[in-house]
């Protein structure tokens, strides 16, 4: 049977390594709540350096703008927004947020 995805954490220093190497698609932890800044930059480099998807439910769910962060992370897994462009996208979503 096997594996049919495999869930880890993110590192800094060969992660490419591993998703090259991994016959199974690799979706990486969320960990600790971040800065939606920092979270978002960790699922764009977990995704250019080969991750499949992420699971970030606490920095989602803690972000001041949940939805909007929801949408981010979607932008990033989904549509290869880079980490910078995902953060203004969550930044002008959550004025319509909070409005």
């Amino acid at each position: 049977m096997g594996a049919q995805f495999v869930k880890t954490y993110f590192v800094e220093e060969g992660f490419e390594k591993v998703t090259a190497s991994c016959p199974v698609p690799i979706v990486i932890a969320g960990g600790k709540k971040l800065p939606e800044h920092e979270a978002l930059e960790m699922c764009w480099r977990a995704i250019d350096q080969g991750a499949s998807g992420v699971d970030v439910g606490r920095n989602i769910f803690q972000s001041s703008a949940p939805r909007a962060m929801l949408k981010a992370v979607k932008k990033v897994v989904h549509e290869n927004l880079n980490a910078r462009e995902a953060y203004q996208f969550w930044q002008e979503e959550k004025q319509g947020e909070l409005k």
